[in-house]
């Protein structure tokens, strides 16, 4: 299945194709984060809808262990592998991500892809989040062998603060494989006698036909700020990140939930009754209910809105995200200021 000159045959028979793949699927993806869920299911909630949508079924996604910093462990994908093939099932996909939606981890890729490359399977990266990290020549490493996936999912307007909405697919293969995939050559719309390259015609390309053009706003962003610009902005970003980071080192009632490695910064508050009470059998259940609290009194006073969510064992923390180019430590001042105001009583 990773042959990408086996696609164009099952093109034409929806039918046929999602028969086939019911019967040969089994996909293998990395440990990311499922909003809303038990600590059983924490793959990203589009791998399961993608499955799903394709016909194969949500129980067909194998989860793989992630290390305690949300890093996919390459020899439990192995395992993963192994035990899939065990079963009868063929994996085909492995789905990797570079910057992972709560801890903002990064998938070890050069790894993955020895694995992938042994056992012939497509290596698709989300990286969505953090993909925009190659623009910094100081922290482009944390997407040391992205060069190796089939597949890259890139959204510009996450770090890069591209108008919404501005995502990228790219790919190694270079057979027009999206064409081959999705072109159902209407000709009504995508007539082949045209005077210019009909390879032109985007739209049969893509799964939903009419869409707008996305690489336009990136270009004219790119255009005006050059890449210094947009390496700058980034770099601003992670060394404001690392400002909050010292900050609530140095403040009472701050704990981090661990050194981030890029802009997901996490924490708990500890308020008033809760500090130096660690070792009360119950304090890790009140703590957790500590962040829903401040986070409906914030939006109350209308201050500000940070997001919250447990992640395995760990109760609900606070995760700040610093990506927006007009913050200052200024704000971050004022965020953890208005923090402990709010929650002084508690």
């Amino acid at each position: 299945m990773a042959d990408s000159e086996a696609l164009p045959s099952l093109a034409g028979d929806s039918v046929a194709v999602e028969a086939l793949l019911r019967a040969v699927f089994g996909v293998v993806v990395d440990e990311a984060i499922q909003k809303g869920t038990s600590a059983s299911q924490k793959c990203h909630y589009s791998i399961q809808k993608g499955a799903a949508f394709l016909g194969l079924g949500t129980d067909s996604v194998r989860v793989v262990k992630a290390d305690e910093r949300g890093k996919m462990v390459p020899d439990d994908l192995e395992r993963q592998i192994g035990m899939a093939e065990a079963e009868g099932a063929v994996p085909f996909l492995v789905s990797a991500t570079s910057g992972t939606t709560v801890l903002g981890a990064f998938d070890p890729l050069e790894a993955i892809a020895d694995v992938c490359q042994r056992h012939g399977l497509w290596l698709h990266v989300d990286a969505a989040w953090g993909g925009s990290v190659l623009l910094s020549q100081t922290h482009r490493h944390l997407l040391d062998g992205i060069q190796r996936a089939d597949s890259v999912a890139w959204n510009p307007h996450k770090l890069l603060a591209a108008g919404l909405q501005c995502s990228a697919l790219l790919l190694q293969d270079s057979s027009n494989l999206l064409k081959r995939c999705h072109g159902s050559q209407a000709s009504y719309l995508f007539q082949q006698d045209k005077f210019y390259d009909v390879a032109l015609d985007t739209g049969d390309k893509v799964v939903q036909c009419g869409r707008r053009v996305d690489c336009l706003k990136l270009w004219l962003m790119w255009k005006a700020q050059g890449d210094q610009g947009l390496e700058r902005r980034i770099d601003q970003a992670f060394a404001l990140a690392r400002y909050l980071v010292e900050e609530i080192k140095k403040r009472e009632g701050l704990e981090l939930v661990m050194e981030p490695e890029f802009l997901n910064v996490c924490f708990w508050f500890v308020p008033p009754s809760l500090r130096g009470k660690q070792d009360s059998p119950d304090y890790h259940q009140r703590l957790s209910k500590v962040a829903p609290v401040l986070k409906e009194r914030m939006v109350k006073e209308g201050s500000m809105m940070i997001g919250y969510q447990p992640h395995g064992p760990r109760g609900n923390f606070f995760r700040v995200v610093v990506a927006n180019p007009a913050l200052t430590c200024a704000d971050m001042d004022f965020l953890l200021n208005e923090l402990e105001r709010l929650g002084q009583d508690l």
